[in-house]
């Protein structure tokens, strides 16, 4: 077949349109990956402004969480003013996966990521950040807790599963004195009554610590597929469960009530969880306004709010509703995680 020089002509055109089209997305493509570089090194690109600065865990004027925000201060643990938890960010430099303090003390639960698998520690954190022990973690954090002297602390790991929604997982939870005396490794050695009766079942998890004080706590217990409130005692080491239903336990303040999570008939499996409180002198329990599903250990921010994850844009946010049922939830800060808040 013979093509005439016009017909040459435009398939050469057209060659060269198709070049000049090709080169063009190539050279987009790479200015639009080094913008996105360029952002991601920008303090506001990924959330909140984060700044490094120095922090302390006795500050009383300075709450602490973990920031989720993009850039090179993301899993920091981050100051913002107590009165602003919206605020300014001052990261510390020192990643936590779990993060808790009271009274100086703290613990983080650390991903130490090796040349084949990542691996998991607990270090006790004095009151500047500084690494006093280091304990090697038999599985995923979940769960991290300072009693409130700061003289004991507890944490939980999936040793199998990464969830809580099913059956299928299995946890361990210690306890130890922050001057690393008195280690109890697992809490399922703990003897278990509920009704009165001694459980021995193979099938025991425990998680969830929150203290009373260096020797007594609540916790969740599960056996038998059913969850239970227990009160622990590390000196007659015992777990005596007090009430069904109850996951991840936060005690308040001044002592006299528990905020938990607590699966809901009718829920989505994948979402089963409401916030409730638990008045422990009447085992009355009430749910409070937050109707979204709530998989996380509340803290009590006073004796009459609380503060709790949800969901975020950049991992999690900070919500806060009254404990008593009254109110509507609100957002106290985004892309952050584990807070505390000074006593």
């Amino acid at each position: 077949m013979n093509h005439s020089p016009l017909s040459r002509s435009a398939r050469l055109s057209l060659l060269l349109v198709a070049v000049f089209v090709l080169g063009g997305v190539a050279v987009g493509a790479t200015l639009h990956a080094a913008g996105r570089a360029a952002r991601s090194q920008h303090p506001r690109a990924g959330g909140p402004a984060v700044a490094s600065g120095t922090v302390r865990l006795d500050d009383p004027r300075r709450a602490l969480f973990r920031s989720m925000a993009w850039g090179p201060h993301r899993d920091e643990i981050t100051a913002v003013p107590a009165d602003r938890p919206d605020g300014p960010r001052t990261a510390s430099g020192v990643r936590c996966l779990r993060f808790h303090a009271a009274a100086g003390t703290g613990i983080c639960l650390q991903a130490v990521h090796g040349t084949l698998r990542d691996t998991y520690r607990a270090v006790v954190l004095d009151h500047r950040l500084r690494p006093l022990r280091r304990y090697d973690l038999a599985g995923t954090p979940t769960r991290a807790r300072v009693s409130p002297s700061g003289r004991t602390v507890a944490w939980t790991v999936f040793v199998s599963g990464d969830s809580y929604a099913g059956t299928a997982f299995s946890t361990r939870t210690s306890v130890v004195g922050s001057d690393g005396r008195g280690l109890d490794a697992n809490l399922e050695t703990y003897a278990l009554t509920v009704d009165g009766h001694r459980v021995h079942a193979a099938d025991i998890n425990v998680w969830g610590v929150t203290f009373a004080d260096d020797t007594r706590f609540y916790a969740t217990a599960a056996t038998g597929g059913k969850t239970y409130l227990v009160r622990g005692d590390r000196t007659t080491r015992t777990l005596k469960a007090l009430h069904p239903n109850v996951e991840c336990p936060s005690l308040s303040p001044d002592g006299t009530r528990l905020a938990y999570k607590k699966r809901v008939e009718g829920a989505d499996p994948d979402a089963p969880w409401r916030l409730y409180v638990l008045d422990l002198r009447t085992l009355r329990e009430s749910p409070a306004g937050e109707h979204r599903n709530v998989d996380d250990q509340a803290v009590w921010r006073d004796d009459h709010t609380l503060v709790y994850s949800l969901p975020g844009d950049f991992g999690a946010d900070l919500w806060t509703v009254p404990a008593d049922g009254s109110g509507t939830p609100r957002r106290l800060a985004g892309a952050a995680l584990a807070p505390v808040f000074p006593r």
